[in-house]
């Protein structure tokens, strides 16, 4: 009944702010108080949002010319499909948003679609397009509102293939992402991907979205782009989505999803509606949705997956052997006693899938983008008092569940991008002995001085097979007693506090994936210009 009560009470304040007439320009009581739970969510960006206090995120009242905030897009088996992110609107303002695109020097408009009060956002979806040729286009709004960007060309002609990677642009720095912007735009790339985490204000998430999308959209005005929340975005510290139950908590180590589903689906509708269509859309509970799907640019195949949306909540299905259902301290637990028979990770859905994926496209490096990493690739969580022993918000559990996900990693010879843990590393992860299973690549934080991590076993030693870059690289277990090997790492005492992101250059003839991690602060344009130490790392793909 809670939850009816909320949908009922969101779908009345929607039909009043379209009824409403007149633009509001004082304190008004066109929209009634509400006591339902959907008071406190998404509350700078609904119902008489025009009536809300200044905020510490972003100004949401901005000028109508400039209501449309940014657009993202890609374009796979040639259909494009482009998400337009909007500020606000007010009740007599048209809802209709209009797509055009530049031909011959003369703009043509091809869509009209209706803006959706819960996100703002509206989504264009256009098949038949011609992907051998650079496209302007343009969203409007009313007489003065546009935001112009460039539908790239598929570069199939090119012989290598670069992605950026970002993740985990934390609240404790609302200023600019210029830096970020610039560097990025002087390397180039040919694909954005955002793992996660984009927004740090859980029940805010509108409002932070629009912060991020205003830090980096010169960043994907002009290239596709593949954005996926992570848990900060869905409003939770950490989630287990166990495919899409109810969560007791905003903890969620009972597994699911805590805040309403309507804030959850309106979530991964302005982040993942744009991407290529779902593998399987049949939704899971309460009817949230999938996005799991790939995407092939200059026939890079890649796999984009959800690897917490399927995931088992450790809360009362294994013994809890700290003062947390998902934290581990005691060294000399048995790392078997949590591996309980019934525990999933990514599920069977997106098992098939990527044991499918695996098989198609023969011939193209294969790449698989998720949240997290598939191992606890940390040992000092927060502070450098806070030595965790084992972290089950990381995909090294259930270690069944990890094994199976590597495998079929592993069978399409794809190699793995994630972002979350803050802490940038390279791993070869093992699954029956070391180095016979991926190559992983986690990116680090975009700003790093929210939850910082640091790879530092105890006895301070370098593992077996070390390549010699870093103190500690070489071979260990973590703390699930998964096999990996360490090959780089940036520690929060390097550069801007090991903030920035990665940038992986796949060359198509030698069959290499290069991995690169610059520094927040680096200044690419300086032929002097810095990797972080123990980068770039060149792994072969064959």
């Amino acid at each position: 009944m809670k939850n009816l009560s909320f949908f009922l009470c969101a779908t009345a304040l929607l039909v009043i702010n379209f009824a409403c007439q007149n633009k509001p320009t004082a304190k008004t009581e066109l929209v009634p108080p509400v006591t339902a739970p959907f008071t406190n969510i998404d509350t700078i960006a609904t119902n008489d949002w025009w009536n809300r206090k200044p905020n510490e995120i972003i100004d949401v009242k901005v000028e109508r010319e400039n209501v449309v905030a940014f657009a993202l897009y890609t374009v796979q088996n040639q259909t494009l499909k482009l998400t337009a992110q909007l500020f606000p609107l007010y009740p007599d303002e048209t809802r209709e948003v209009r797509l055009e695109i530049k031909s011959n020097d003369t703009w043509e408009e091809l869509q009209t679609k209706d803006v959706n009060d819960l996100g703002w956002s509206a989504l264009f979806r256009v098949d038949d397009w011609d992907s051998t040729k650079d496209t302007p286009y343009r969203v409007l709004h009313g007489e003065k509102a546009a935001f112009e960007g460039l539908i790239r060309k598929n570069p199939k002609d090119k012989e290598e293939i670069v992605l950026a990677a970002l993740s985990c642009n934390s609240n404790q720095d609302r200023g600019d992402r210029d830096k970020y912007v610039k560097n990025i735009n002087h390397q180039d790339p040919d694909l954005v991907f955002f793992a996660g985490d984009q927004s740090y204000d859980h029940s805010e998430h509108t409002a932070a979205w629009l912060k991020f999308g205003m830090q980096f959209r010169e960043v994907f005005r002009n290239r596709p782009c593949i954005t996926i929340p992570d848990d900060h975005d869905i409003g939770q510290g950490n989630l287990w989505g166990e495919y899409g139950k109810k969560a007791s908590t905003m903890a969620g180590n009972d597994g699911g999803y805590f805040f309403h589903p309507e804030y959850v689906k309106m979530v991964e509708r302005c982040q993942t509606a744009h991407l290529p269509d779902p593998y399987d859309p049949t939704p899971i509970e309460q009817g949230i949705g999938v996005y799991y799907t790939n995407l092939v640019v200059g026939d890079i195949d890649f796999a984009i997956i959800e690897d917490r949306k399927f995931k088992s909540g450790p809360k009362g299905k294994i013994p809890q052997i700290g003062p947390r259902p998902d934290h581990i301290r005691d060294p000399n637990y048995d790392p078997a006693s949590v591996d309980v028979e019934g525990l999933e990770l990514l599920g069977d859905r997106q098992l098939n899938f990527l044991n499918e994926w695996g098989q198609q496209n023969e011939g193209n490096i294969k790449v698989v983008l998720s949240q997290t990493g598939f191992c606890g690739g940390a040992h000092i969580h927060g502070n450098k008092d806070n030595r965790l022993h084992a972290d089950m918000d990381s995909n090294g559990w259930p270690q069944t569940g990890r094994n199976k996900a590597l495998k079929a990693i592993k069978n399409a010879n794809a190699v793995h991008i994630a972002g979350d843990q803050h802490l940038a590393t390279v791993i070869h992860h093992g699954i029956d002995e070391y180095e016979d299973g991926p190559w992983a690549f986690v990116v680090p934080a975009i700003v790093n001085n929210y939850y910082s991590r640091w790879w530092w076993p105890e006895n301070e030693k370098a593992g077996a097979n070390s390549n010699g870059k870093l103190p500690w690289n070489g071979r260990f277990l973590d703390g699930f007693n998964n096999k990996i090997t360490m090959h780089a790492y940036v520690n929060p005492d390097n550069p801007s506090n090991g903030s920035g992101y990665g940038l992986i250059r796949f060359n198509k003839k030698e069959k290499e994936a290069t991995f690169e991690c610059w520094s927040r602060d680096s200044d690419v344009s300086n032929a002097d210009a810095k990797q972080f130490n123990g980068f770039p790392i060149t792994v072969k793909l064959d």
